[in-house]
């Protein structure tokens, strides 16, 4: 079974930086899409980061500029380097991998707090 660990959450003043993990077991995440997406209260869950099995990434506009997606093969772990924190990224985190046709998985998240 897929198991996926995030890690790395935690609360930030607005323009501070975060590095958040995502350990896989189960599956080769190099074979397939990986996300990351966050859910804040009363806001629609959001997509903000996307990395292909080739390595390409794409952003949401949110985020662009600010966030990283990575991936190391030989510990078979994502990353998103988030900088320049602002009050609205507040959310809780999760990374998933992107199957589609229902078959999405994702962790159970790691949460995210800037305030002042």
């Amino acid at each position: 079974q897929v198991q996926l660990v995030e890690s790395g959450g935690g609360s930030v003043q607005p323009g501070g930086s975060l590095r958040l993990s995502c350990a896989a077991s189960g599956a080769m995440l190099q074979l397939y899409v990986m996300g990351w997406y966050r859910q804040a209260p009363g806001k629609q869950r959001e997509l903000v980061a996307v990395i292909a099995s080739g390595g390409g990434t794409n952003y949401a506009d949110s985020v662009k500029g600010r966030f990283t997606i990575s991936r190391d093969n030989a510990k078979n772990t994502i990353y998103l380097q988030m900088n320049s924190l602002k009050p609205e990224d507040t959310a809780v985190y999760l990374c998933g991998v992107l199957r589609g046709g229902g078959r999405d998985y994702w962790g159970q998240g790691t949460q995210v707090t800037v305030s002042s």
